[in-house]
C-alpha cells in the first residue's frame, strides 16, 4: 500500500528534523496534518525502525490510528532518529523521493 500522505510532506519533515532549533516549526507542521496523514507518518517511521515489515504497512497504519494516546507531534519528536526512521521507512516501502527532494531544494 502506498502511504496516504504526500511524499513531499514526509521529505519536508525529514529535513526539518535534521536541523537544530526547528522543533517548534516541525511540531506545528506535523500538528497541521490530518489524522490519516499523521497515522501514515507514524507507520512509515515504524517500518523504518523495524517495528513493522513493509508488507504489514496497513496494519501499522491501523495500529497508529487505534493506539494514538499521545499527540502525534509529541510522539514523533520524542522518537530517537526520526529522520533516519522516516528515510528507512520510505526506502523499505520502495518509494522514490528524488523528485520530492529536488522540489524541496528548489524553493
Amino acid at each position: 500500500m502506498r502511504p496516504d500522505i504526500s511524499i513531499k510532506k514526509v521529505v519536508h519533515i525529514i529535513f526539518q528534523a535534521r536541523e537544530a532549533n526547528r522543533e517548534g516549526e516541525l511540531h506545528a507542521f506535523i500538528d497541521s496534518l490530518n489524522e490519516d496523514e499523521q497515522a501514515h507518518l507514524v507507520a512509515i517511521a515504524w517500518v523504518g525502525r523495524g517495528a513493522f515489515e513493509p508488507e504489514d504497512y496497513n496494519e501499522a497504519v491501523a495500529t497508529a490510528l487505534a493506539e494514538a494516546t499521545t499527540p502525534t507531534p509529541d510522539y514523533l519528536l520524542g522518537m530517537p532518529h526520526l529522520s533516519e526512521n522516516l528515510e528507512a521507512g520510505l526506502e523499505a516501502l520502495d518509494i522514490d523521493v528524488t523528485e520530492a527532494e529536488e522540489d524541496f531544494f528548489d524553493r
